[in-house]
């Protein structure tokens, strides 16, 4: 599995494999650095897609403003499992967690996000090829 840098890119739900076409794409953001992986969403009043953390096996909201739809997702980006955490709380740690992608209360749910779906992360990068 690729280990990512901390960035912009897009999270593609669903694809040819899955009967649903090309896939929906939400804008993401990639938090993999610890310091990145550490503020998250913290201070924000909102977000605009989804954020990936990652390596990241649970959450937490304290000193969050908003509620947040969190996605775990294995080693091959299937999701484990999805919650809608209200600010405060402290996520319970999913074994097999390997990454966990945070967007707005509700948000997965239009996208279809739920335990099985597998997901992909498309890099955007100016200096595509390192």
């Amino acid at each position: 599995m690729a280990r990512w840098r901390d960035g912009w890119g897009e999270l593609v739900v669903g694809d040819e494999d899955d009967g649903g076409g090309a896939g929906l794409r939400v804008p993401l953001e990639i938090a993999a650095s610890y310091r990145a992986r550490t503020r998250g969403l913290l201070g924000r009043d909102s977000v605009d897609g989804a954020l990936l953390l990652s390596p990241a096996g649970s959450v937490h909201t304290f000193r969050m403003r908003m509620p947040i739809d969190v996605a775990y997702l294995d080693r091959r980006l299937r999701v484990i499992a999805v919650r809608t955490m209200r600010p405060g709380r402290l996520g319970l740690p999913r074994l097999r967690s390997r990454h966990v992608l945070e967007a707005a209360a509700g948000a997965m749910e239009g996208w279809g996000l739920r335990v099985g779906v597998r997901v992909e992360v498309r890099i955007s990068s100016p200096s595509a090829g390192t």
